[in-house]
């Protein structure tokens, strides 16, 4: 995809060199074009080097191709981060005194704008008509965070990381195609479970594990970017959901178990990827206040029983569902094994064992451990089905590795 990154000169511009390598490594093709103050707060060399493209600012720099008008007209997706209250304003007028700018009266593809200023500039009745403008014509504005600014200031105008803005954008891209009918998925219903369940012990302590729900997210984000219909059942996690999907809170696996019956069963869902880490034993007694240390010293001791086995009871309902009904298209299934390899075998051994013992479409298995998988950026995975050889992908992002889970699910679908 020809993606034009435009960067208005703000101090957020630094954060526009990582938003630029994630399109990169994605595989998009990515010309960089700041504005002259951007170029005040990382130069040239810099987005030349990220981009494998020149870089120029005005509309006198290789006239004979007229990119002043080329560069839009060919963009597939224009994204701006950090855009000032300057550029904002630019925007809404309709001007077109530089290369960026002239770009975007001539751009028709999804145009994605990452605002970035200090709060009462943001805050400001004429930055805000600008926005309210701007959205009335297609924009998409993504609201600025709320953190540390320049110098000691806190507030609403800080840029969102670059995950956030490359994630957003790319569901931009995704929508538009939506509407024209040209995504895989569009159509489907999938529900994606994220996060690590908790097990209450009392009203204030609970059995838990490490999962942050990056991955969970991150399949959910790639379906949606397919054109489907995304319902996440979220349990304890470290990361927001993406833009554009429904959440269900399920804290605990019973919770988790009962919103599969409703969210996947009942509702005829096409797919479940069942990606949270469900306990597998919770406190058999719940105590109703909290439990107080004992002045003597004494140890606590649990009695824990087994918590439903959510992935092996949604496959076996399935089933039974489909044998009552074959005409009907059959709903697909993909479950997570995070594993340690231990002396009775490998990593892959355990989750070769997993997928037979569950009997899902497809298994996803991750190797996890102290610093490894659990709250970390990359990821590498191990895609099983029941007939077909192993694909290992990685080390790679999470939104990789989901985006490669996503196409070994395709050809499930039917």
């Amino acid at each position: 995809m020809r993606v034009v990154l435009g960067v208005a000169g703000g101090i957020a511009a630094y954060k526009a060199a990582s938003l630029c390598r994630l399109f990169t490594e994605g595989g998009h093709d990515v010309r960089v074009l700041p504005t002259a103050a951007a170029l005040r707060f990382v130069g040239a060399p810099t987005w030349e080097a990220l981009s494998g493209h020149p870089v120029a600012t005005d509309v006198f720099t290789d006239v004979p191709s007229v990119q002043h008008v080329r560069v839009g007209k060919e963009a597939e997706l224009v994204v701006v981060a950090p855009a000032t209250a300057d550029l904002l304003a630019r925007m809404a007028a309709g001007m077109a005194d530089d290369l960026l700018t002239t770009t975007l009266v001539t751009a028709t593809c999804p145009v994605v704008v990452a605002p970035a200023m200090h709060t009462e500039m943001w805050q400001h009745p004429a930055t805000q008509a600008n926005v309210a403008t701007l959205r009335s014509r297609g924009v998409h504005v993504i609201e600025p965070a709320s953190g540390r600014l320049t110098g000691s200031d806190t507030g609403p105008g800080r840029l969102p990381d670059p995950e956030v803005i490359h994630a957003e954008a790319l569901a931009q891209v995704g929508a538009a195609a939506a509407g024209s009918g040209e995504l895989p998925w569009a159509g489907r219903r999938v529900v994606v479970s994220a996060g690590g369940t908790r097990e209450a012990l009392d009203p204030v302590r609970f059995l838990g594990n490490a999962s942050s729900g990056r991955m969970g997210m991150a399949v959910a984000r790639a379906a949606r970017d397919l054109g489907a219909e995304v319902t996440v059942l979220q349990a304890a996690v470290e990361v927001p959901a993406p833009e554009g999907v429904r959440v269900v809170e399920t804290p605990s696996a019973a919770d988790l178990e009962a919103a599969v019956g409703r969210e996947f069963h009942e509702a005829g869902a096409d797919l479940l990827v069942m990606a949270a880490a469900v306990a597998d034993y919770r406190p058999a007694q719940v105590a109703t206040t909290k439990i107080k240390k004992q002045d003597d010293g004494a140890g606590l001791t649990l009695e824990l029983e087994r918590t439903p086995d959510v992935l092996a009871g949604a496959v076996r309902r399935r089933d039974a569902e489909a044998a009552q009904h074959p005409q009907e298209r059959r709903q697909v299934v993909v479950g997570f094994a995070a594993e340690t390899g231990d002396e009775h075998g490998s990593v892959l051994d355990h989750a070769r064992a997993k997928l037979a013992r569950k009997g899902v479409d497809l298994l996803v298995a991750n190797e996890v451990g102290v610093g490894v998988v659990f709250g970390q950026e990359d990821t590498t995975v191990h895609l099983l089905t029941p007939d077909g050889p192993v694909r290992t992908v990685g080390p790679v992002s999470k939104d990789e590795a989901a985006r490669a889970v996503c196409e070994a699910v395709t050809p499930l679908l039917g």
